[in-house]
């Protein structure tokens, strides 16, 4: 069935660590050969071998307008007639940063970068800075970026791997980050009792997505709010991966927390390299040239990212709540199909849907931290997952993954994924 990927992975492997650009694609945590992409339309994507998949990868997770969009289309290739990028401003980038700062009021200032990892690094320097302390926080299972201080428990294709603290990450960079479970407000509480003066800031995915989508408990967010005002450090929402895709204005918005920082990327992309981070103005006022804390990037507010991303941004807020409120159901009805079809064979399964993100489990619920989640039995969603690419269906090669939806996605591939799901879940039995 694979032939022309077979090859080309070949070919890749010879010229490529493991083949690939970024490690989960290697499929390590699935087994078998990755399919090559050959393009995409709409919500389907279509190998080099010539099949075609119902797609809830999306590029892990910019493409919430679908692959190929006629109208982002239409402006990349606008704004690359006029030049790919100038290395001086653009007022492109002022309209993109306008955008950001009025959809998402807790970022009253906002600086480009080119990707998440890129953001979250610059967002804790910046917390250092402002704080003049080493420590950040981080809670198990949750994935910034590949920046060293990062790279300590982390979730996603670390864990994939089983790499809790990467070779190469010097141990002082290591002493200075703190691990905490997720949703364990208690465990937040005693450390601050014990830690709080060192404590620069605390950095969470306000819905963790890179140990499989798991939702913040009751009152999570409430208590790193409380305590990171009440010991003077920052709360930082990584919504690299919530941002525009949970609500409009995020997570924040869907939760009613104020953070201090955030950072951004994915969708104010719209597939391109693209991330951001910003916050309150007196702090992002010690970003150089204003201040002393030093982040430059020759392509950072490129042309090409800013106007995809512009144009993203406002097609979500003409589309409004709406559109939000559909794909939760979309996603809703996804883990309902799957749970239902697991449970009429008797095997354990559970998931969570919120926003245009959802989340597929072999195990029995309740799934509220990386612990729960790394139970789950990996090798039945790996005969999942290929039986559902064998029925049509794309899912993240990985169960500590999340799954997106797109504005294109309709009730014709809902029902060929819910069909698939009946199909596939006889091969995990």
């Amino acid at each position: 069935m694979y032939d022309k990927s077979e090859a080309a992975f070949a070919a890749a492997k010879r010229v490529m660590p493991g083949g690939v650009n970024s490690p989960v694609r290697a499929f390590k945590a699935v087994g078998g050969t990755p399919f090559f992409a050959s393009h995409g339309e709409g919500p389907y994507l279509y190998d080099i071998d010539g099949h075609r998949y119902v797609d809830y990868l999306l590029s892990w997770g910019p493409l919430i307008w679908g692959h190929a969009h006629p109208e982002i289309v239409a402006a990349v290739e606008s704004a690359a007639r006029r030049g790919t990028s100038f290395g001086v401003p653009t007022e492109l980038e002022t309209r993109m940063a306008e955008k950001v700062t009025q959809l998402m009021p807790s970022i009253e200032v906002v600086r480009m970068v080119n990707s998440g990892t890129e953001a979250t690094m610059s967002a804790l320097r910046l917390a250092r800075a402002y704080t003049s302390r080493d420590c950040i926080v981080k809670f198990e299972g949750g994935y910034h970026g590949h920046a060293d201080s990062l790279l300590v428990k982390a979730g996603s294709g670390v864990a994939t791997f089983g790499l809790p603290n990467s070779p190469g990450v010097p141990r002082t960079t290591a002493e200075t980050t703190l691990t905490l479970p997720y949703n364990d407000a208690e465990a937040v509480r005693a450390l601050f009792a014990r830690r709080g003066e060192d404590i620069a800031a605390v950095i969470v995915e306000p819905v963790a997505g890179n140990m499989g989508c798991i939702l913040p408990e009751p009152g999570f967010l409430k208590t790193l709010r409380e305590v990171t005002q009440a010991y003077g450090a920052l709360l930082i929402f990584d919504e690299v991966m919530t941002g525009f895709r949970v609500a409009l204005g995020g997570a924040q918005a869907r939760f009613g927390i104020t953070p201090d920082l955030t950072t951004l990327g994915k969708v104010i992309g719209a597939g391109l390299p693209v991330g951001a981070y910003g916050g309150r103005r007196d702090i992002m006022a010690l970003v150089a040239p204003d201040g002393p804390m030093y982040q430059a990037g020759t392509l950072s507010g490129n042309p090409l990212a800013m106007a995809a991303g512009l144009r993203s941004l406002e097609m979500l807020e003409e589309a409004g709540p709406a559109l939000y409120e559909r794909l939760e159901a979309f996603g809703r009805r996804i883990v309902a199909a799957f749970t239902a079809a697991g449970q009429r064979r008797g095997v354990p399964v559970y998931g969570h849907a919120i926003g245009g993100m959802f989340g597929l489990f072999f195990r029995e619920g309740p799934v509220r931290s990386f612990a729960e989640a790394s139970s789950a039995d990996a090798g039945r969603y790996a005969r999942f997952f290929h039986a559902m690419l064998q029925n049509g269906v794309s899912l993240a090669p990985s169960q500590l993954e999340a799954g997106f939806l797109s504005a294109v996605h309709t009730e014709r591939e809902l029902a060929l994924t819910e069909e698939a799901i009946e199909r596939a879940m006889a091969a995990v039995v």
